[in-house]
C-alpha cells in the first residue's frame, strides 16, 4: 500500500501541470494576440511597403514551313524551322546580343544604372538577375513542338514589356541580319567558284585555240617547205633534162650533117630514094621502134637547140610546177587561223560552262527579301501583369500571423516556467525502502 501510493500521486501531479500549463497560457492570451498582431502588421508593413517586382515573359516557336521556303529552296542556304528557333534562341542568351540592346537603348535601362557604377556593370547586374531563357526539358516527351520561353524581371519604375518585346525583336533582326550576310558570303563564294572555273575552262579554251593556230601555222610552214623543196628539185631535174637535150640534139645535129639531111625523113624513104625510078609510090611504114632523131634533119635540130638554148624557165613545160604554185599559193593565208583569230565573243565556244552560266544567272537572279524573313513566330508578347511576384502579400502576412503566433507562445511558456515556483519533491516509498533495508543491513553487520 505504501509503494503504490507514490506512483497514483505522481500522476496525478502531472496531469495538473499540463492543466496548469495551458491555464497559464490561456491567462497569457493577451500576450501571444500580441504578438500575432504585432507580426501581422510588420509582415503587411512589409508586404504592402516593400519593392515590387513584376514578371514578363515571352513565347517563341518554330516558324511554319512556307515562311523559310523562299529560303530553303535557294539551294545555297539550308535553314529548317527548327534550326531557325535554335539560332534566335542562341541569339536571346547571347552576352553580345544583350549587351548591344542594353546600349542602344539606355533609356529603357536608366534604372539599373546606379552611381559609381560603368555601363558594363550595370548590364552585367541586370543581365545576371533580371533575364532567363527557359527552354523545353528534352527528357519530357509530351512536349508537343519546340520553344523558347523568355522571362524578365523588372522593379516597379521598369517598363519590362517594352524592354523584352524590343530585346526580342532586336534579336529576331539581329540573327535576320546574320541570315542575310551568311547568304550574301555563301552567294559570292559560290560566284567567285563559278567565275574561277569559268576562267579555268576561258582559259584553257585560250590554250588550245592558240596550240590550235600554232599547229596549223607549223603545219602551212612545213607543207611550203616541202613545196619549195619539190619545186627546186623539179626545176634542177627539168634543167639536167634541157641540157641532156641539149646534148643529144648536138649529136643528133652532127649525124644528120654527116649523112646530109636536113629536113626530116625515115629510113624508107631514104632507102627510095637511092633506087632509080619515075613512078609515085605511097608507102605506109609500120614500125614499132623508135626513128633516131637525126633522121629529123638539121634544120629542125638546130631550130630546136637555138630555143632550147634561148629558154629561161622550164616551168612551163612540166605540169607540176603550176600544181605547186597553186599550192604555195594557197598556203599563203591560212583561212582557218583567220577565223579563230577574228572570233568575236569566244565565250560561246568554251565547252561545258553552260550549267556554270545557268548557275551564276540563277545565283544572281535569288532575289529573296530578306526583311520579310520570318524565322520564328511569336507564340506570346509579353504583356502588362496584373500584380507584382514579389512580394506575395497573402503569404507574407499568413507567415507573419503564424510566425507570431508561435512567437506569443514561446513568450508564453517561457514566463511560465521562469514565474511558476517549483513544489518540493518529497521521498518516495521506494527510497525509504532503501532506507529501511539500509538500516537493516546495518543492523546485521556486527552479527
Amino acid at each position: 500500500m505504501n509503494r503504490t501510493s507514490p506512483l497514483n500521486a505522481s500522476s496525478s501531479s502531472d496531469e495538473i501541470d499540463l492543466f496548469e500549463l495551458f491555464h497559464s497560457i490561456w491567462r497569457q492570451k493577451k500576450l501571444v494576440v500580441g504578438c500575432t498582431i504585432l507580426a501581422g502588421v510588420l509582415g503587411a508593413g512589409y508586404a504592402f511597403l516593400a519593392p515590387k517586382t513584376y514578371e514578363v515573359s515571352s513565347v517563341l516557336r518554330p516558324a511554319a514551313i512556307n515562311e523559310l521556303d523562299a529560303l530553303n529552296r535557294s539551294e545555297v542556304y539550308k535553314l529548317p524551322p527548327a534550326d531557325a528557333l535554335s539560332k534566335v534562341g542562341a541569339q536571346l542568351d547571347s552576352y553580345e546580343a544583350r549587351l548591344g540592346f542594353f546600349k542602344s537603348h539606355e533609356q529603357l535601362f536608366a534604372a539599373f544604372q546606379k552611381p559609381g557604377q560603368s555601363l558594363e556593370q550595370s548590364f552585367e547586374d541586370f543581365n545576371r538577375n533580371s533575364v532567363n531563357l527557359i527552354l523545353p526539358d528534352p527528357k519530357k516527351s509530351d512536349s508537343l513542338s519546340s520553344y523558347i520561353r523568355l522571362e524578365l524581371q523588372y522593379p516597379a519604375d521598369i517598363d519590362g514589356v517594352a524592354i523584352l518585346n524590343g530585346f526580342v525583336d532586336y534579336a529576331i533582326a539581329a540573327e535576320r541580319d546574320q541570315v542575310g550576310a551568311d547568304l550574301k558570303v555563301i552567294v559570292n563564294n559560290r560566284l567567285n567558284e563559278l567565275k574561277g572555273k569559268i576562267d579555268a575552262a576561258r582559259a584553257n579554251y585560250e590554250t588550245d585555240k592558240e596550240s590550235k593556230i600554232a599547229k596549223l601555222l607549223e603545219a602551212d610552214r612545213l607543207k611550203r617547205a616541202q613545196l619549195q623543196d619539190e619545186l627546186s628539185a623539179l626545176r634542177l631535174q627539168m634543167k639536167m633534162e634541157r641540157t641532156n637535150r641539149l646534148a643529144e640534139l648536138a649529136e643528133a645535129i652532127a649525124i644528120a650533117k654527116s649523112m646530109g639531111i636536113r629536113t626530116p625523113t625515115t629510113p624508107s624513104s631514104m632507102a627510095d630514094a637511092g633506087r632509080s625510078g619515075s613512078g609515085q609510090v605511097m608507102r605506109t611504114e609500120v614500125n614499132n621502134q623508135k626513128i633516131p632523131l637525126y633522121f629529123l634533119g638539121t634544120e629542125a635540130l638546130e631550130a630546136e637547140r637555138v630555143a632550147l638554148q634561148q629558154r629561161t624557165s622550164d616551168d612551163f613545160t612540166n605540169p607540176r610546177v603550176a600544181e605547186i604554185g597553186k599550192e604555195l599559193q594557197m598556203l599563203e593565208a591560212n583561212r582557218e587561223v583567220e577565223v579563230l583569230r577574228k572570233r568575236g565573243n569566244e565565250d560561246i565556244f568554251l565547252q561545258d560552262v553552260e550549267p556554270l552560266r545557268a548557275e551564276v544567272a540563277r545565283l544572281r537572279g535569288l532575289n529573296i527579301d530578306m526583311s520579310n524573313l520570318k524565322l520564328v513566330t511569336i507564340d506570346r508578347r509579353a504583356q502588362e501583369p496584373l500584380a507584382p511576384i514579389k512580394p506575395k502579400k497573402a503569404l507574407v502576412i499568413a507567415l507573419s500571423l503564424v510566425g507570431g503566433l508561435v512567437l506569443g507562445l514561446l513568450i508564453a511558456l517561457f514566463r511560465h516556467f521562469m514565474l511558476t515556483p517549483r513544489p518540493a519533491v518529497a521521498y518516495s516509498a521506494l527510497d525509504d525502502g532503501r532506507f529501511a533495508r539500509r538500516e537493516r543491513k546495518d543492523d546485521e553487520l556486527p552479527l
